[in-house]
């Protein structure tokens, strides 16, 4: 979905999935993102079912990961520009994580809907992908350089301040979210106490990524 080639079948396409998923949206609270809601948000965008096919060949599933990724962009976007004086990593991380909820807040009650859609079953590794993949194009903003445990370690623990704000965020529903606010200062501060702890333990002469190794030759011993 929305590989960024150029030429007029990926716009014609783009803007398909623009139409309906915007026409989704409105009637997401009423009509969930079932198969029937997904062909009458297409007619009531003027597309035809073929137009639907292709540009959400998985169904709803599909055109959840292209609202997932046009707010992983402006999350990305929040961030990206320089900012003087330059933000600290947690701030950029509050700064995209609230982007992230003030694009989807003109559509709060769809995402209640999409967060119950994607805790079904059958929809749950798709939606742990999702979360990675947000968690990664933040991370990605924030011009992140690593590629060693780091890589993974950032951005699974950055995955649940994301999904778990996301549902606190759903909960609440006062006029200025402060809640929210407060909670993902709370969960940012776990995570800067666990940097924290890292640095110590490594200072310590122990390195954290090393016990990982260790723990892999356990289970995966070298053959003689």
């Amino acid at each position: 979905l929305g590989d960024g080639r150029a030429g007029p079948v990926f716009v014609v396409r783009d803007a398909a999935r623009e139409a309906i998923l915007a026409e989704a949206l409105k009637a997401a609270a009423f009509d969930g993102f079932t198969p029937l809601a997904l062909e009458r948000a297409a007619a009531d965008a003027g597309r035809t079912k073929a137009e639907l096919a292709a540009a959400f060949p998985g169904g709803a599933i599909d055109l959840l990961a292209w609202w997932s990724g046009r707010a992983d962009r402006a999350a990305a976007a929040a961030i990206a520009a320089p900012q003087e004086p330059p933000l600290k990593i947690r701030e950029k991380a509050a700064r995209a994580i609230e982007a992230r909820l003030a694009f989807l807040r003109p559509h709060k009650e769809a995402a209640r809907r999409a967060a119950a859609f994607l805790a079904l079953p059958h929809n749950v590794p798709r939606a742990a992908r999702l979360v990675w993949t947000s968690a990664d194009a933040i991370w990605r903003a924030m011009g992140d350089p690593s590629t060693d445990f780091n890589f993974y370690s950032k951005r699974a623990i950055l995955s649940g301040v994301l999904s778990t704000t996301f549902v606190r965020w759903l909960a609440d529903d006062s006029e200025d979210e402060a809640a929210t606010k407060s909670f993902l200062a709370a969960r940012i501060d776990n995570v800067m106490q666990f940097e924290k702890l890292k640095a110590r333990v490594r200072d310590s002469g122990v390195d954290p990524e090393g016990m990982f190794g260790w723990l892999a030759r356990m289970r995966y011993p070298e053959r003689r």
